[in-house]
């Protein structure tokens, strides 16, 4: 039965991508909340397509919208208004059907404390209506493929924060979903555990084609690792494109000198719009900064221009953009100063 189940989701699944149809496809999404007789909206109107396969980061900064949409994706919270089909099924009339098509890893661990590892496996496939001999062989293979074979044994209590959350990744890959939902999957991990981590990720995701949509605080992260990044501010998405495309559109590197004396900056400044044409130059104290295309080419001629005009450096510097970068100038902020919780995950439990 289980065997037949999983090979009429993978055709369905299949089918859609060939059609053209998305994993996810939301419309006009948008939740609101009462609050001392006030409505206020969370989310208002996401439109957003996620193709099958595809790695996808959703960001926002505090109370912009995400860990909301999050929720109304995995039914865990009902839209006020709009639609989203997932995996195949409406959030709507069908959340059950979701349910049953995605895994979702949140951010605090899903297994229980004193469960040995393999035991939760299989108990997990147990509910998801998995035979006897399909839930010990899934188990035994997600315990292979994590890297958690040596551990079965063991109570989850005793694992590191690296192999608990390997251990929810297999836990939300048991009935084999063609999404899987990863909120802020590393948030806690030093970094040698959370390049681990998604190492374990990426093979998944080689292995079974499953489709990803990931929210972090890491934005390196997010540049290295997802196909697409989709920014939401303000319960509206305001950037959807690939992370070296939403990189370019900021037209260029940054480019930094500092001279000898402060007193220089002025020609200095007439001299970088000289050579690269750019308009957009701030200057602090001794420090002049601008952003050019080919910053890496730009830099000697705008260096060799200073020197003919006898104007000393004492340091020079290109950097590339980064999401970050991207991310402060969309929103105005900084997404490691807003990794705290969603405003419309606030009021939801205000309303609640």
């Amino acid at each position: 039965m289980y065997r037949m189940l999983y090979g009429t989701l993978y055709d369905l699944v299949s089918r859609a991508g060939e059609e053209g149809v998305k994993v996810i496809h939301a419309s006009g999404l948008t939740r609101t909340f009462k609050v001392k007789d006030e409505v206020v909206a969370a989310v208002t109107g996401v439109d957003l397509d996620v193709a099958e396969g595809e790695l996808v980061a959703f960001l926002g900064p505090n109370g912009a919208g995400k860990s909301t949409t999050l929720r109304m994706l995995t039914t865990l919270l009902a839209p006020t208004a709009g639609s989203a089909l997932v995996a195949g099924r409406d959030i709507r009339t069908d959340p059950a059907g979701v349910r049953r098509r995605i895994g979702f890893i949140g951010q605090g661990n899903g297994a229980g404390h004193y469960q040995r590892v393999r035991d939760e496996l299989v108990i997990q496939g147990y509910a998801y209506g998995l035979r006897r001999r399909d839930a010990h062989r899934r188990a035994d293979a997600l315990l292979a493929t994590l890297h958690l074979d040596g551990m079965r044994n063991r109570e989850a209590s005793t694992l590191s924060g690296g192999q608990r959350r390997r251990l929810d990744i297999a836990l939300g890959l048991v009935h084999r979903p063609p999404l899987l939902f990863l909120d802020e999957p590393s948030t806690g991990l030093d970094p040698q555990n959370r390049a681990n981590l998604w190492d374990h990720v990426l093979e998944v995701r080689r292995q079974f084609g499953t489709t990803i949509f990931l929210t972090t605080h890491y934005l390196e992260e997010a540049d290295s690792m997802a196909e697409r990044v989709i920014i939401i501010d303000h319960g509206r998405v305001i950037a959807d494109d690939t992370p070296e495309a939403l990189k370019a559109g900021l037209a260029g590197d940054r480019i930094g000198v500092t001279l000898d004396a402060v007193a220089d900056t002025a020609r200095a400044t007439e001299l970088a719009k000289l050579v690269t044409g750019v308009g957009d130059i701030t200057v602090d104290g001794a420090s002049v900064t601008l952003r050019a295309p080919g910053g890496t080419a730009v830099l000697p001629a705008y260096l060799r221009a200073l020197d003919e005009a006898h104007l000393p450096v004492v340091t020079a510097e290109v950097a590339r953009p980064t999401l970050d970068d991207v991310f402060l100038s969309l929103t105005g902020r900084s997404l490691r100063e807003d990794a705290g919780g969603d405003a419309g995950s606030a009021l939801a439990e205000v309303a609640a």
